[in-house]
């Protein structure tokens, strides 16, 4: 990260310590300091007590010196909450007055900048969390995402945005980093290329964004990103709120309309600009012990020997205690780093077979199923916007699925969000989950619309089908019904979708 940039925002901060000062002492309300908070990063919680400060990590990359800040920080202010995010950044929450202004000031000591973590400006640059180390990728996309990122973080003083972009770089048809549906997102292809799509969203009205160029050469990549901030400052809302996003200009505009004003923009930043990057990425010196590991949480890498180990912690919120182990394993380890997945999941990369066995012994509390490793926003306990409580939810369809000791292959993984918002993808997972409220003759309820048949693949994509709302203290039950029918018919649930959907109905409907 260019070291400009750190000192620019870091004159920005005494205008966060007084406003944040003015929010506690009552002397400004919670749209007001929302408003002006997000920019830096921080939200005040529910209920306007305490905050939140969002770390963000180009492409998820968190180093040695990194983990050992956030466990430190962790230690120091008895941090009681840290949660793993979509966007692959890092939240701390329960932050107190004090603790919130001094965290801000202290990451930006160790180069982790918050700006623009939130409110309209470029978020946190998305990269597929294995890219360079995974054996069947087209080719490492993770140079460019930083590239992007620190270029991206030029445009917060610069330029007024309508709303909030994401950028996404993804290096396999897995489109892990959800690159089709983003307002802008980088696609890697075998030929050593991109293709690049834009205008995609998943909040209210989603949509997949619009292929707006094929195999374009990746030292272009800066210029397409110019390309969509003038696009989006030339046509997007800033009149209201809700139609804001990138993905509303495809009605406004047409999708072939939209795809024209962006070439023009491209156009334009092609002839004025001077954009070219060539970042180099590294090398991976590190040599395997020589023995052969087998776990499935041990990814085997592309570097002959070496090994990623997955860890997936309940609802993306590992213990606070983890990040001190984690972080006093790894010290003596060459070239580990992590890399925090939009799954909410860490993969901690570059081990031995040896050192794989360390990390596997201390993150044997996550995820034990494929189903375990479902994804939940932070929810309506902390999150102002949010209707209901995903990380409640979850828990309690972990906790009632584990009582029937179905097969792994029973059940999916599902997304739960606790609003349109769709912070954890929900419209494209193959079981999501939409919080809402449910009238019944008891008056309304806590519910949630249920989503089938959504797919991220690249190829592939589709929204799912929106089937019903049903009341949130149903869905464990519904899981474990769901779970049982397909073990018994001796399936995954993948082959139960696409041959029994009638099943599938039968049993959701009891539940409706």
């Amino acid at each position: 990260m260019s070291q400009n940039y750190i000192e620019e925002f870091r004159g920005d901060l005494k205008e966060f310590h007084e406003m944040t000062k003015k929010f506690y002492q009552k002397e400004v309300n919670v749209a007001e300091y929302k408003k002006f908070s997000g920019g830096f990063g921080s939200y005040a919680q529910r209920g306007g007590n305490a905050s939140m400060l969002r770390l963000r990590f180009a492409g998820g990359e968190i180093t040695k010196g990194q983990l050992q800040f956030i466990a430190n920080s962790i230690e120091k202010y008895q941090i009681s909450l840290v949660h793993f995010t979509t966007c692959q950044s890092v939240q701390l929450h329960n932050l107190s007055e004090a603790q919130v202004c001094a965290l801000i000031e202290e990451s930006f000591c160790q180069g982790i900048i918050t700006r623009g973590g939130g409110g309209n400006y470029p978020r946190n640059v998305m990269c597929s969390p294995l890219s360079g180390v995974q054996q069947d990728e087209y080719f490492d996309v993770l140079p460019y995402a930083k590239e992007a990122a620190d270029y991206l973080l030029g445009f917060i003083h610069k330029v007024k945005l309508p709303r909030k972009l994401k950028v996404g770089f993804s290096n396999s048809k897995e489109n892990a980093t959800h690159v089709t549906f983003r307002d802008l997102g980088f696609s890697a292809t075998g030929h050593g290329t991109f293709d690049v799509y834009s205008a995609g969203g998943m909040g209210r009205e989603p949509k997949m964004g619009a292929l707006v160029a094929s195999d374009v050469d990746p030292s272009k990549t800066l210029y397409y990103i110019k390309a969509m901030v003038d696009t989006f400052t030339a046509y997007g809302n800033y009149e209201n709120r809700a139609k804001a996003r990138t993905r509303f200009m495809q009605d406004t505009l047409g999708t072939e309309g939209y795809i024209k004003a962006y070439q023009e923009k491209l156009s334009k930043a092609l002839a004025e600009e001077n954009l070219e990057t060539h970042p180099v990425a590294p090398s991976i010196a590190k040599q395997g012990d020589g023995e052969l590991l087998k776990h499935p949480r041990a990814i085997p890498q592309k570097q002959d020997g070496l090994y990623a180990v997955h860890y997936h912690p309940i609802g993306g919120s590992p213990s606070p205690e983890f990040f001190r182990t984690l972080s006093n394993a790894i010290l003596p380890m060459e070239e580990v780093v992590l890399r925090v997945s939009p799954d909410q999941s860490l993969y901690i990369l570059n081990l031995t077979s040896q050192e794989a066995r360390k990390i596997l012994s201390l993150t044997e509390d996550g995820a034990q199923t494929f189903f375990e490793t479902s994804v939940a926003c932070i929810g309506a306990s902390i999150c102002q916007v949010g209707a209901r409580d995903s990380q409640r939810l979850l828990d309690a369809c972990i906790k009632r699925v584990r009582k029937e000791r179905l097969p792994g292959h029973a059940l999916p993984k599902i997304y739960i969000s606790g609003c349109p918002s769709s912070c954890s993808g929900h419209p494209i997972a193959s079981l999501g989950f939409r919080g809402g409220v449910k009238q019944t003759p008891d008056g309304p309820r806590p519910a949630f619309a249920v989503y089938k048949m959504g797919c991220p693949i690249q190829g592939k994509e589709s929204f799912g089908t929106e089937l019903g709302v049903m009341l949130e203290d149903d869905i464990p039950e519904f899981l474990a019904a769901l779970g049982k029918e397909i073990a018994s018919r001796g399936m995954a649930y993948g082959q139960f979708m696409e041959e029994c959907q009638d099943a599938f109905l039968a049993i959701a409907n009891r539940y409706f």
